[in-house]
């Protein structure tokens, strides 16, 4: 008998508040001795961690929504089998949209300008580069393209997700015409806007302008493909924990073989953006660009710098190249979590040198909020697929799915 209505396990619950609780603890603690300590330095490590989470966080769940849209525009049909999942994942943008947002209103309402330098008037009088960048380096511009962004990530989101509900019902051939260009227009809206935002000005805003000396014109692709990555490895977390569990009896290994092709392929991707970024500043050795990369190679973040390296190129290139491996439920969800930890860290290196500094500092704080954010990750997911059946078994292109062959 197929299980269509997802049940929340005991186990699933234990896990979710032993994360939630450790997290929100850590959180508190954070927040008494960093957040409101009379150190500069305890302050910037508050905020900057919260800063690297919550954009870190919020781009990965957002990365599920734009797969949803890239494979609807494509008119894909092998991702249906599964599809509910990453429509789960999707419905936290507004969730970690609002505690992103928070997060920015603490550091430009609370003038910190160890994280975003720019908000420091007086400074940027005095400094032609930031003067310069002043029509967008702004606490106005920030705050309202922030809020639009996430707005509307949110509402077409959501749009989607209601449009997905009707494969639910029965159809007709006019109503599936009418259902597949509905998820289109939505869909193309979704993928176009996405391009506006991840693709080019919110890297610029929330992560750039942290070094806002720097620049780089392969900086929103490099971010966008960090965590879309990381969003198809959550993706293949769920769908094996979910399978595992006798779940969507539909999927199979090569279901799972794509999602493996996924997490490879982006990998890779990843590495030429890397490459290309470094390669040409390393090579040309100017001094305004090798600003940016030598506290990461030479100073307390050359450990970091290398590892991020390591994890995120050579680990998923050498254990995902073969067909078996791309099949596997064991290897696929140990190089999840290793992929996911892996651009977390990348995420660490963006925002921590420019505001950190030479004070290097990854301990109980910057993992605790991991914790608090997987916690979170945990219960809003598992409570959005007990929503819905996990299997549209009417959608126009099912079929497609469930005789699908790699």
């Amino acid at each position: 008998m197929i299980k269509q209505q997802f049940e929340i396990s005991a186990g699933y619950k234990k896990w979710t508040n032993i994360l939630l609780g450790v997290g929100g603890l850590i959180l508190v603690l954070g927040f008494v001795f960093l957040g409101m300590s009379k150190d500069e330095i305890d302050q910037t490590r508050f905020w900057a961690g919260l800063l690297q989470n919550s954009v870190f966080f919020l781009l990965v769940v957002n990365a599920s929504m734009f797969f949803i849209c890239v494979t609807t525009l494509a008119m894909g049909g092998w991702q249906m089998a599964f599809r509910r999942v990453p429509e789960a994942i999707s419905s936290l943008v507004p969730v970690f949209s609002l505690l992103a947002l928070l997060v920015f209103v603490g550091i430009i309402f609370g003038d910190k300008h160890t994280i975003y330098h720019w908000l420091d008037k007086e400074h940027v009088e005095h400094d032609p580069i930031l003067k310069g960048k002043k029509a967008f380096l702004n606490p106005t511009f920030f705050m309202v393209w922030t809020i639009i962004t996430m707005v509307v990530w949110s509402f077409v989101g959501a749009k989607m997700r209601k449009l997905s509900s009707q494969a639910d019902e029965q159809m007709d051939l006019e109503k599936s015409k009418k259902f597949i260009w509905n998820n289109t227009v939505w869909g193309a809206i979704f993928i176009v806007f996405f391009a506006l935002t991840v693709g080019s000005t919110i890297p610029w805003l929330w992560l750039m302008s942290i070094d806002a000396h720097w620049y780089s014109t392969m900086y929103s692709w490099y971010t966008f493909v960090s965590s879309f990555v990381a969003g198809m490895s959550l993706v293949s977390l769920f769908v094996i924990y979910l399978k595992n569990n006798d779940y969507l009896d539909y999927v199979t290994e090569d279901h799972l073989h794509d999602l493996g092709k996924f997490m490879f392929a982006f990998s890779v991707f990843w590495t030429y953006l890397w490459y290309s970024q470094f390669m040409l500043i390393w090579y040309a050795n100017i001094p305004e660009e090798t600003i940016y990369f030598k506290p990461r190679m030479q100073g307390a973040y050359r450990a970091i710098f290398f590892l991020n390296l390591i994890v995120n190129f050579a680990v998923p290139l050498l254990l995902l190249m073969t067909r078996g491996a791309k099949r596997s439920y064991t290897t696929i969800t140990v190089l999840a979590v290793l992929i996911i930890l892996g651009h977390w860290t990348d995420f660490y290196q963006m925002v921590m040198p420019g505001t950190m500094h030479e004070h290097y500092s990854l301990g109980w704080f910057e993992f605790g909020i991991l914790a608090l954010y997987a916690g979170l990750i945990m219960f809003f997911v598992g409570r959005a697929l007990t929503k819905k059946p996990l299997f549209a078994k009417h959608h126009p292109f099912i079929k497609e799915s469930v005789i699908h062959e790699v």
